[in-house]
């Protein structure tokens, strides 16, 4: 492995790319609460309507698309942002790198401008679930484009190139961006996402101050094991590409 780097200039505008809502607070929660503090405007940008995020047959669908939108901005608020938050709307579960999808990605960059990108990894290793490993190669395949004239030239916002590219749940990750002091708004923001207490948080009863403990140990647990790779307390780690 490379030499790690911790830390990047706080950017002026942040764009995270995941592919179900509450994916950006797991991948780089804590790093967008830290940035939002010094004045980055964070943006988050959901592929999927999370309507596969059930594990009840008998789930009303289209509430709990509504929920999860709902959740999804209440978490980007937690995590220092205003709120604003764009959904693709695609199907959960069903999500593709196409060239149509490119292209919407690609347009959303360019009216976002942001100076970093962040995303799902889409190399990592025995991924089982194919939205994230599609969300991934959107986000990459949408910044290739988007810093190109000749790509889709007739779209509304000119041409953007980000700066660097922060790819999450990276099997060889070469950057840690200190979130010490940040794993409780990191958490916090986890925590509004309340129709995933069961299916990804562990939480089965939420009057059950021993589950909501769990996880929260379980976040910092993480994150300490993070922060280890560069000597850090807490962390979230990356895999970094600057030639963008």
């Amino acid at each position: 492995m490379s030499a790690v780097t911790t830390n990047l200039p706080t950017p002026r505008r942040a764009l995270a790319i995941g592919a179900h809502p509450d994916d950006v607070e797991f991948g780089c929660g804590g790093t967008f609460a830290k940035w939002a503090a010094a004045g980055c405007e964070i943006r988050h940008l959901i592929c999927t309507d999370g309507s596969k995020g059930s594990w009840s047959a008998d789930e009303d669908v289209a509430a709990l698309i509504a929920a999860r939108q709902g959740e999804q901005r209440a978490a980007a608020r937690a995590l220092g942002g205003d709120g604003a938050v764009a959904f693709m709307g695609w199907p959960d579960g069903e999500l593709e790198a196409t060239l149509a999808r490119r292209a919407e990605m690609c347009r959303w960059i360019r009216r976002l401008r942001p100076d970093i990108v962040l995303g799902h990894d889409p190399w990592k290793r025995y991924r089982l679930h194919p939205d994230h490993r599609a969300a991934g190669f959107l986000a990459v395949d949408g910044v290739v484009a988007a810093r190109d004239p000749h790509f889709y030239p007739d779209q509304d916002a000119p041409p953007h190139r980000p700066s660097a590219l922060l790819l999450w749940e990276a099997d060889e990750p070469d950057h840690v961006e200190d979130i010490d002091g940040w794993v409780d708004a990191k958490v916090a923001a986890l925590m509004e996402h309340r129709s995933q207490f069961e299916t990804t948080h562990e939480i089965a009863d939420t009057d059950d101050l021993d589950q909501v403990a769990r996880f929260h140990r379980k976040m910092a647990e993480r994150a300490a094991e993070a922060g280890a790779l560069a000597g850090l307390a807490y962390g979230e780690r990356f895999k970094l590409i600057t030639k963008v």
